[in-house]
């Protein structure tokens, strides 16, 4: 497997998920006896992925002090934002100048990673080296979703992503990029939707789909839903 580091993006204000979040990050927000940290970590170790990064920048200490207590089998090297947050893809971008390798996976952890997803993210990575791919999203059609409000992101056919009237797939938080994918981006803060839409003028956007149901901490809304089930 030529996927050998994983990123997972901390640094977020997790707005909507207030008053839960004024004193505590979203990452470490905890639903039925699981933080959301601690599952996205676990999920990735199990794939076999040797160095994990994690961004961080609101409330960075108490996402450090975690990791110190729980001591992970594999090193965990924390990468701050620095003096102001980077956005999804200026974090991603800031993370990869500390890399050896040139692809990746990256996680967000505000989706409820069970042990289930660990064969599709297999499946998603023999298909991303056996294409020789530098993108791929992990994505599933929004009946799947816990949280029936949410839009697609997406249209999928032929295992290509693009941007139409009618979305029907939402990005699950899982993805694998080739840090090339970066080099002509000169801003230091922007959206990983910079990124996407890159690929998506050129046609390049590839998707992979999930069949698993979506619970993703949404907003505060969501989060008292999935601590009811």
């Amino acid at each position: 497997m030529t996927i050998k580091t994983a990123l997972i993006l901390c640094a977020g204000y997790g707005n909507r998920l207030k008053p839960l979040t004024l004193s505590k990050p979203k990452p470490l927000i905890e639903i039925n006896n699981s933080i959301l940290l601690n599952q996205a970590i676990e999920l990735v170790l199990s794939l076999g992925i040797e160095k994990l990064k994690i961004n961080t920048f609101y409330l960075s200490d108490q996402i450090i002090n975690f990791l110190k207590f729980h001591k992970f089998k594999n090193n965990i090297e924390v990468i701050t934002d620095g003096k102001e947050i980077l956005d999804t893809g200026g974090g991603i971008k800031n993370m990869i100048n500390y890399l050896n390798g040139n692809d990746f996976l990256v996680m967000n952890p505000d989706t409820l990673w069970f042990e289930n997803y660990k064969c599709t993210i297999t499946k998603m990575i023999n298909y991303y080296e056996k294409k020789n791919l530098d993108n791929l999203l992990l994505v599933v059609n929004k009946k799947y979703s816990f949280d029936k409000r949410l839009n697609g992101d997406f249209q999928f056919k032929e295992m290509k992503l693009y941007r139409d009237s009618k979305r029907d797939y939402i990005y699950t938080g899982v993805q694998i990029l080739n840090k090339n994918l970066f080099k002509e981006i000169k801003e230091k803060k922007f959206s990983v939707n910079v990124i996407w839409d890159n690929q998506i003028k050129n046609k390049n956007l590839n998707g992979f789909e999930s069949h698993h149901l979506f619970e993703h901490l949404t907003d505060l809304e969501i989060y008292n839903k999935l601590i009811k089930k």
